[in-house]
């Protein structure tokens, strides 16, 4: 390619800047949601919801496990735990951020968590169980996040990094517990 076909090329595309400004001032009210927003945001805000709720079901489920870790190489285990509950709220924390940036509310009531949460709270009562009980949230967490961001695809790329991010951490907490368990 010579370049001057190389220039043509790159001044064909122009961005509308006043038109840009113009609708900007006019929508206001919408804050971070333009028109450019291709996803359909009342479903992308239930998903949001579903996995705050996933993500606050695990941090209480972890943090119980932190407490009632019991038993021979407890402590290195607790520890994993209280690290997991922590990575778990700063999950939840962006969510709700997204949320909010959406037009949405965050739905934090107690009463609901447990039925939107993908994941369960299971106490579990020796050392072993709480790992497998945390694998399993963590291996339901992975798929949900991966489900997700297929549906979310190209419509709303902020959203889909925030969750592509948080399961890339969910994948490092299922090795983690893996390794407890091999």
């Amino acid at each position: 390619m010579d370049m001057s076909t190389q220039s043509a090329g790159k001044s064909d595309f122009k961005i509308d800047v006043g038109a840009i400004r113009k609708k900007a001032r006019k929508d206001i009210e919408d804050g971070a949601v333009t028109d450019s927003y291709q996803a359909d945001r009342e479903t992308v805000l239930k998903l949001l919801n579903e996995a705050l709720a996933t993500e606050m079901v695990c941090v209480l489920r972890y943090k119980r496990h932190f407490f009632m870790a019991r038993g021979m190489n407890a402590e290195p285990v607790a520890a994993e735990f209280a690290e997991h509950a922590t990575e778990e709220q700063q999950h939840a924390d962006s969510l709700a951020e997204r949320i909010v940036q959406l037009g949405g509310e965050p739905d934090l009531n107690p009463d609901h968590l447990s039925k939107l949460s993908h994941s369960e709270y299971v106490e579990a009562t020796t050392l072993e169980d709480m790992i497998k009980e945390n694998l399993i949230a963590e291996r339901i967490a992975i798929d949900s996040y991966k489900q997700m961001v297929a549906y979310i695809g190209q419509k709303d790329p902020t959203t889909r990094r925030l969750l592509e991010e948080i399961l890339a951490v969910e994948e490092e907490h299922a090795d983690d517990l893996a390794d407890f368990l091999g």
